[in-house]
């Protein structure tokens, strides 16, 4: 079964260490939460508020072990007025044996204001 894991982070500052770190910090707790092998991620989508243009957060993604080979896509998201400034969003099209409602979404620092109906 294909299943979408949702997940998003905010970085203090456009900076390409945090971005690198927070990403790793998040793809790695969401694999770590829903029980997620490399092996089984069909692709991720990562997306970036505009006001994050300093690094790539997919490079990040395919420094860690065993992601070489997993496709990763950057993005920006949409514009919109009063929106979560410096947040980086992540879903990952995943080969998972669980119920739609047993998927395990991470949301971490002021990113948990997105979904607080998620958040565990």
């Amino acid at each position: 079964m294909i299943r979408g894991v949702r997940g998003a982070v905010t970085i203090e500052e456009d900076n390409p260490e945090l971005i690198y770190s927070e990403t790793v910090h998040l793809v790695q707790e969401i694999t770590k939460v829903n029980e997620i092998d490399p092996e089984d991620i069909i692709s991720v989508l990562i997306s970036t508020t505009p006001d994050i243009t300093s690094a790539f957060p997919a490079k990040a993604v395919r420094s860690l072990d065993g992601w070489q080979y997993v496709p990763t896509m950057c993005m920006h998201e949409m514009n919109v007025p009063n929106a979560l400034p410096l947040c980086i969003r992540v879903l990952l099209h995943v080969n998972l044996e669980v119920s739609q409602k047993d998927v395990k979404h991470v949301y971490l620092n002021d990113a948990v204001k997105l979904r607080p109906d998620l958040v565990k």
